[in-house]
């Protein structure tokens, strides 16, 4: 018999481990080959799915974890498409608007533009429902319905200020229900009001002015349905307080008295008028119709009833205000998503089925009540559909009452519930009471969201309310169609909802109609939501936590990286487009405590090369030895990197190599490190000062190979000498920036000087450039050349032209005093001890002149005109420059055929005395231009 091993409820056929064998004493296993555990692959499969378990970074991390054996944990009931989406979001959408506001809406409007106004808020929602099922069945969805998908979506900065202001929105909408509910009651029982109120209303039925009639309203008390509407709602949240399973019980015993009524009212609209209806309702008839076709757009009392006097004037753009709340509703079942079996099938099918049933319903409603009575009757009767209902207006109350509450208690289930999830995601710190345990009922956000439904409550007014609710929900919709937009637009791999039939264009058409239906009802709400997301947006952008989901903004970003690097090509960059790209070489040589992964400095001279903070670094840094045993110290290592460059605010990423040695390393990732032309184009690091004091004999060597392997790679070098005294931030420089241009380099070291400047610490520099010339030169010339050339460069700066003496004519003047002619001295001394070696080995060896493992032919004259030159130069250096802020000079290639030894005495002899140096070397391409 195969063995079954069960591991948190799943079941694992085959598996030749026992329990045992968990323990550590593993028997034979088909999967030994892959050196992986099948429960480290059950693991892997849990963490697709959202929850969370520490992944093993490699497979020696992932041989301890602890499994747990046995039955999986009970959770709450799961609900199915009927009861889990399909009665909310009817119970939902068939309210309150429906049977108090229809009718009203329809003789305000007429037939025609409350046709267009239903077709279109239908089409807004029918839109909306489509991008909602195509990124719920994208994956496993958890609590939180829209917040959810819309935070995976598009970013928890994004989903949180949406999710808060559709959860506002759920809140208050529990409040219009209510109101709605005691509105009906104490108008089909007068006197259950304690406070009845009435109102005289002036209304003229035709233009001529003694047409004008007056009248005599009752109307509900505003204390009545403060009082009335805080009991109920206070009751209702003891039926939410009972959980999912009391909720389930009482749902169906509010939506079969809904449907009854509806039908009472379809029979009533064909069997009128009765012998005891009002003279308004005329019964279904083709006049009647063509009379309420055209709209009657007026003035009306808070209460709705028309008044010449009213403050209230309506428009179509207010009737869409007041109807959009009767098609939300759509998102009440996947509010729920956490108490579903299956999000993926119940979601798409139970919203849709939803949206097409309530439509269809209203647009086949309109033109029953628009042919059933007169305009006058439609505006003045606010329980029409009571009058008309058969067999008894007292069923219809009873329903509208219950049809009402369910709609609210759908809402004060929902509201929680999403607030809930958006706690669960540990965002906003400020929402940590407001999280429960899987399974758990959200006992204090219900108690928030009745407060603040209360509140609402005690407002009293309906109409107020309800844009506010529109905003709030439009706000929601409008995301979930931008969410499936992006997804559906970028394509990515993992973007494959199993609901076909969607398509950007679709979710860019929903996203817009939301916007459009936002401004149409009111600037003024529209801009306060706007605001309010706005608010939480930033308020979440500081405050809250990183979520990293992989939403689609970030998908977003890649598309348009790949697409800007094709567009870029491999052509070479135009000067007035290059932008300086430092690939910095971290800790080289020099010691450093092992917690610092970079000199303190070296970020601060990064930044120095950026202009306004525009362009990319990279820091790197090559770690000795076998990859296969350092990835782990390797990734650490990145970690502790990218730490820091964070903290020196400097933008750039961090690479950690693993290789046998330090020029191996910078061999591979100077050829491979960047695409296309977003390579790094300029390599920076530190000048080895130390390798004489600290005799670290290997410097030399890998110092010329890596300058040599930059010639070779077309990369342009930045050697930083001084780098311990370089200023900070806030240390405000004085003097010049001086340089040294003796061999053209493409206007790097111009370029560099001039973003110096740009900074705070050099801002108050000036630029002071020294052309190094031979005694024969025409120095007038030259410096004419050179300051044209800077002018039509819109460089400012001081040109200053030098002679320096030649080899030739300093062997023919003999030798002269200088500052550095100590250190002259004293390197020809070492260079020379240097080369006996060198020569003693070979005659041992038998072997020609080695060094560095490779042959090399030394002319000892060329090896004495080198250290004059640089010995000149660093002595010019000294003469002009020893109060600057910065010197620029030129870095000399490494001579071929001479030992790294020797090079390293000329850059010592170079660099000596000069407390802050930069040493720079171009590459084959001009970085400035001429040309505007």
């Amino acid at each position: 018999m195969v063995p079954q091993v069960e591991i948190d409820g799943i079941e694992m056929e085959g598996s030749s481990q026992t329990h045992d064998g968990l323990n550590g004493n593993h028997k034979e296993s088909k999967l030994e080959l892959f050196g992986f555990d099948s429960l480290v692959t059950i693991l892997g499969l849990k963490s697709m799915t959202g929850e969370q378990v520490p992944t093993p970074s490699s497979p020696r991390d992932g041989e301890n974890i602890s499994i747990t054996l046995g039955r999986p944990k009970e959770t709450g009931p799961k609900l199915g498409t009927m009861m889990g989406v399909f009665v909310p979001c009817l119970q939902n959408i068939l309210g309150i608007i429906y049977y108090i506001r229809f009718t009203w809406i329809v003789g305000m409007g007429g037939i025609g533009e409350s046709l267009m106004l239903v077709a279109f808020c239908g089409t807004c929602t029918f839109l909306t429902a489509i991008s909602l099922s195509a990124i719920a069945t994208n994956g496993a969805m958890k609590g939180g319905g829209p917040y959810y998908l819309i935070g995976r979506a598009l970013g928890p900065e994004v989903g949180v200020s949406i999710g808060l202001c559709f959860f506002l929105g759920n809140a208050v909408a529990g409040a219009m229900y209510v109101l709605g509910a005691i509105e009906t009651f104490l108008d089909a029982v007068p006197g259950a009001g304690f406070f009845r109120e009435s109102v005289t209303i002036v209304s003229n039925g035709t233009s001529l002015p003694m047409n004008v009639t007056t009248m005599t309203v009752s109307t509900p008390s505003l204390h009545d349905l403060q009082l009335y509407g805080v009991i109920v709602t206070i009751l209702l949240c003891f039926i939410v307080f009972g959980g999912v399973k009391i909720i389930n019980k009482v749902a169906p015993a509010f939506l079969i008295p809904v449907l009854f009524s509806l039908f009472c009212i379809f029979v009533g609209a064909f069997v009128a008028p009765r012998s005891n209806a009002p003279s308004g309702i005329t019964g279904l008839k083709l006049s009647t119709l063509k009379d309420n076709w055209s709209s009657d757009y007026q003035r009306t009392t808070n209460a709705g009833i028309p008044d010449l006097q009213g403050p209230i004037y309506w428009n179509f753009n207010a009737l869409v205000g007041l109807f959009f709340p009767a098609v939300t509703g759509i998102m009440a079942g996947s509010n729920r998503s956490a108490s579903l079996k299956d999000t993926q099938r119940s979601i798409p099918i139970g919203t849709l089925a939803a949206t097409l049933t309530t439509t269809t319903l209203y647009l086949i409603s309109v033109i029953l009540f628009g042919s059933l009575a007169t305009r006058e009757e439609l505006l003045t009767n606010r329980l029409l559909t009571a009058e008309v209902a058969w067999p008894l207006p007292a069923i219809i109350y009873v329903g509208i009452i219950l049809s009402t509450l369910g709609a609210a208690l759908q809402s004060l289930t929902g509201a929680p519930r999403l607030l809930a999830a958006i706690a669960n995601d540990d965002i906003l710190p400020v929402l940590k009471y407001f999280k429960v345990t899987e399974g758990e009922e959200p006992h204090l956000a219900t108690l928030f969201t009745a407060f603040i439904c209360i509140s609402c409550v005690i407002i009293g007014n309906l109409d107020l309310i309800t844009p506010t609710i529109t905003m709030f929900f439009l706000l929601c919709y409008a995301g979930v169609n931008l969410s499936c937009f992006l997804l559906d637009l970028l394509d990515a791999p993992s973007w494959r909802p199993r609901w076909k039939f969607h398509h950007w264009s679709l979710s860019l058409l929903g996203a817009l109609i939301c916007i459009v239906i936002m401004f149409l009802i009111s600037w003024t709400f529209t801009v306060v939501s706007l605001a309010l997301a706005t608010l939480i947006y930033y308020y979440v952008s500081i405050k809250g936590k990183a979520g990293d989901w992989g939403d689609g903004f970030k998908s977003a970003y890649f598309q348009l990286a790949l697409q800007s690097l094709r567009s870029l090509g491999a052509n070479q960059v135009h000067p007035k487009n290059w932008y300086p790209i430092p690939l910095i070489f971290c800790r080289p040589w020099g010691k450093l405590p092992e917690n610092v992964p970079c000199h303190p400095k070296l970020a601060d001279f990064a930044n120095c090369m950026k202009k306004k903070g525009r362009g990319m670094s990279i820091f790197f840094s090559i770690i000795d030895g076998d990859y296969h045993e350092l990835a782990e110290d390797a990734k650490d290592a990145c970690r502790q990197l990218s730490t820091y460059i964070d903290y020196k605010r400097c933008e750039g990423v961090a690479e950690i190599i693993v290789a046998p040695t330090m020029s191996d390393g910078f061999r591979g990732i100077v050829q491979t490190m960047g695409l296309g032309n977003l390579k790094p184009n300029i390599v920076v690091m530190r000048y080895p000062e130390i390798w004489r004091r600290e005799n670290l004999t290997q410097i030399p060597s890998t110092f010329v190979s890596i300058i040599n392997d930059c010639i070779i790679a077309n990369k342009a070098v930045v050697i930083v000498k001084g780098l311990d005294e370089w200023p900070g931030e806030y240390q405000r420089q004085y003097g010049t920036i001086d340089l040294y241009w003796i061999v053209r380099d493409g206007g790097l070291m111009l370029l560099l000087s001039q973003l110096l400047l740009t900074k705070e610490s050099f801002e108050s520099c000036k630029i002071q450039v020294f052309c190094i010339a031979e005694e024969d030169t025409e120095a007038e010339e030259l410096k004419a050349d050179v300051k044209k050339f800077l002018y039509d460069l819109r460089m400012q700066a001081e040109v200053i032209v030098i002679t320096m003496k030649s080899w030739e004519a300093h062997m023919e003047g003999g030798p002269q005093q200088d500052e550095s002619l100590e250190a002259f001295t004293s390197a020809q001394r070492r260079i020379a001890a240097y080369l006996e070696e060198m020569k003693e080995t070979a005659r041992k060896e038998g072997k020609p002149l080695m060094a560095d493992g490779k042959q090399v032919v030394v002319n000892e004259q060329q090896v004495d005109k080198f250290l004059y030159t640089t010995l000149k130069l660093n002595s010019t250096i000294l003469r002009y420059s020893r109060m600057s802020a910065v010197v620029f000079v030129s870095l000399p290639p490494p001579p071929l055929n001479h030992p790294a030894y020797f090079y390293m005495e000329y850059m010592d002899l170079l660099v000596e005395n000069v407390p802050r140096m930069l040493i720079v070397r171009g590459y084959r391409r001009d970085v400035v231009t001429l040309f505007t």
